[in-house]
């Protein structure tokens, strides 16, 4: 048997962290953390048992001079995150990330450079690209099942700043930079990269705080994305609702077909309700439902996928991942472009991203 990939877990507070202890769970004896940088001022309130003893460091210069480990499972917030992420990179330790990695494209580039340069393997957290959902809409896209790709439409609400309260890192523009598009919208936003594989050359879009609640970021939005070829993506979503949940829901539209996709349908791990043309008496409709997900930790199902295809990665040499250095500053280009447009009150031109 192998030994051991050994792990340094960064950012033990972060709102997933523990979610992502767990999930490392799933993988045995085959990954072991042997060092932890609390970070988050040296917070530890959700720091498990099993892991008190295991030696901790309090910058990453102390954890690459002093501790033993492969690669690092980093947890950090925007303004500290891409610094330790190209740090820990140029050292040769293979990186896993917590989405969004950065602010903005400016700070991820350090990263990319770094990964690049180093030749490590690099998994960014946007576990979308590992659901069986959404990979068989990709290739429905790809095999020209929906005919000319009209338009993609996503809602993505969850709940608002009450819940965490308005002081949380998550909403203080000085820690996290920016708000909703930043830390949540950026899941759908990467992922309509990887389900069109088509650049975006445009983006129109409205940001804000329309809740209730005042807050140092935006708590939601609009925005509308032009893609190659003619089709329209749409997003809206904000931190909106009064309770702990999330509502999200796609429909995808072309000449020959639709689908509604609901991500997250009660007693599945997702759903595609297919509809299409009707030739003579029959007619294409389908409901397709993914069996229930009961894995433990951060994604599920998804999120071992995404976590196996990087330590297979790291194993082989730092091959890439579905999720690389390149497509974490598209998706980071993507949204200061809608920042760009909020602000400006314009279209934005551009052409960003190509799978």
């Amino acid at each position: 048997m192998s030994q051991p990939f050994r792990l340094a877990f960064l950012g033990i507070d972060n709102p997933h962290g523990a979610a992502w202890r767990e999930l490392l769970l799933n993988f045995g004896d085959e990954v072991r953390i042997t060092a932890i940088l609390p970070g988050f001022d040296g917070a530890t309130a959700s720091l498990e048992e099993r892991l008190s003893d295991v030696p901790r460091y309090a910058t990453v210069d102390d954890l690459l001079t002093s501790a033993s480990f492969d690669g690092a499972v980093v947890c950090l917030p925007n303004d500290s995150g891409p610094k330790a992420i190209a740090k820990l990179a140029n050292a040769g330790k293979h990186i896993l990330v917590e989405k969004p990695v950065a602010g903005s494209a400016d700070d991820a580039r350090q990263i990319a450079d770094a990964v690049r340069n180093s030749g490590v393997a690099f998994q960014n957290g946007y576990m979308w690209r590992y659901d069986d959902g959404a990979n068989r809409l990709r290739d429905m896209i790809a095999d020209g099942r929906f005919g000319h790709l009209i338009s993609v439409e996503a809602t993505y609400v969850t709940s608002d700043v009450n819940r965490r309260g308005a002081k949380h890192y998550l909403f203080d523009a000085a820690i996290s930079k920016r708000g909703f598009f930043n830390w949540l919208a950026c899941h759908y936003l990467d992922l309509v990269f990887y389900l069109t594989g088509r650049p975006i050359l445009g983006v129109t879009a409205r940001t804000g705080v329309f809740g209730a609640t005042p807050a140092d970021v935006e708590d939601g939005g609009v925005a509308i994305i032009e893609l190659e070829g003619g089709a329209i993506f749409t997003l809206l979503g904000g931190y909106w609702i009064p309770r702990w949940q999330g509502e999200t829901h796609w429909c995808v539209r072309g000449s020959e077909r639709w689908v509604h996709w609901d991500p997250t349908r009660v007693g599945t791990s997702g759903s595609l309700e297919i509809h299409g043309p009707k030739p003579q008496w029959f007619s294409l409709d389908e409901t397709f439902d993914l069996p229930v997900d009961n894995t433990k930790g951060y994604g599920g199902r998804r999120g071992v996928a995404l976590v196996r295809d990087w330590l297979q990665a790291a194993r082989e040499g730092g091959r890439p991942c579905r999720n690389t250095p390149e497509t974490t500053v598209a998706t980071l280009e993507l949204i200061d472009a809608i920042y760009q447009s909020s602000r400006e009150g314009r279209r934005i031109e551009c052409r960003l991203g190509s799978e």
